[in-house]
């Protein structure tokens, strides 16, 4: 059923397929520039040795990994279509003929209708989009940028290893090739206030992007992020205060862009803080209950000024 208060991910691929898709996330074994030395080590500040996954399936194939995913999940929620996400670190960061043979394996799988392929936006040079442009020809292909927020400063701080106009390029770019794109944000980054998120919000809202992920940054254990909590450096946001910038931030987003997520997914056994994001139901029953009672929904305070990239570099501070 769609969801009045936001446009969700299950309902857009519903929409798209005419059946339940779910996403499968897959490690495909690659690292990251600013891990690997060629911008830094270590990567951002809130990022451990597995990134973005749990390192769990890097020594599986892909099509094993797709194989026990589809198994699940077709049990869990009855899906009959799946996407391959290449989730872990950055996907395009390899030799071209190395991505290509991870892609058109995952594509070999059946009921694979398409790929979702998580990345840094300086990690997309005109071969790696030229090679997911040809895919998308024939199948389904969405590409995830990692921005977290538009402030450089912020940027600089997390260890992020590129600037918001890096973003920007890499937009264009992409669009100009007519690929879909969904764009990762983190609330609560260090040095941030709700103005600049919400500013965040504001300057998303007048790009060409078709999807959003909104992340809360919680603490993992082994990170720099977890020095700087131990240390008393850095707060993390409470629940309601997340629910609240997540409502607004909503709000200042177009009705069209379908929201993947609300809020992150920690690993029990890795989270320091806070224990709250542990409890993901009950945080988006939040995030729903507040939007109906503050009269709140997806796009209500947007205001259509789409703007050229020199336009939206205007919006920082």
């Amino acid at each position: 059923m769609s969801n009045p208060l936001y446009r969700d991910l299950n309902t857009a691929l519903r929409e798209r397929f005419g059946c339940r898709v779910q996403k499968i996330s897959l490690d495909a074994g690659l690292t990251c520039p600013n891990r690997d030395g060629r911008l830094g080590f270590g990567g951002c500040i809130y990022c451990n040795s597995f990134g973005s996954g749990t390192g769990a399936a890097r020594d599986h194939s892909i099509t094993s990994q797709l194989e026990s995913g589809k198994a699940f999940l077709r049990h869990r929620y009855k899906a009959q279509k799946f996407i391959a996400y290449f989730q872990s670190f950055s996907n395009t960061y390899a030799p071209l003929e190395q991505l290509r043979s991870l892609y058109e394996e995952a594509l070999t799988v059946p009921d694979i209708v398409g790929l979702t392929i998580g990345t840094r936006p300086d990690c997309v040079d005109e071969p790696v989009l030229d090679l997911v442009a040809e895919l998308g020809e024939r199948t389904y292909i969405s590409m995830e940028y990692g921005l977290q927020s538009i402030h450089n400063r912020t940027l600089n701080l997390i260890n992020r290893g590129h600037t918001f106009e890096t973003f920007l390029d890499a937009v264009t770019r992409t669009r100009a090739r007519e690929l879909e794109i969904c764009v990762h944000v983190i609330l609560g980054l260090p040095g941030e206030g709700k103005a600049d998120m919400l500013d965040t919000a504001r300057a998303l809202g007048q790009m060409d992007i078709q999807a959003l992920k909104i992340h809360l940054l919680y603490v993992i254990q082994n990170t720099p992020l977890h020095r700087l909590y131990e240390e008393g450096v850095y707060r993390c946001l409470s629940r309601e205060a997340y629910v609240d910038i997540v409502c607004d931030f909503l709000s200042l987003l177009p009705a069209h862009v379908v929201i993947h997520r609300l809020t992150g997914d920690p690993h029990k056994g890795e989270l320091v803080a806070p224990l709250w994001a542990l409890e993901k139901q009950a945080n988006l029953q939040a995030i729903r209950e507040t939007l109906q009672k503050r009269h709140i929904w997806q796009g209500k305070a947007y205001e259509n000024k789409r703007c050229s990239a020199t336009e939206v570099r205007r919006v920082q501070r």
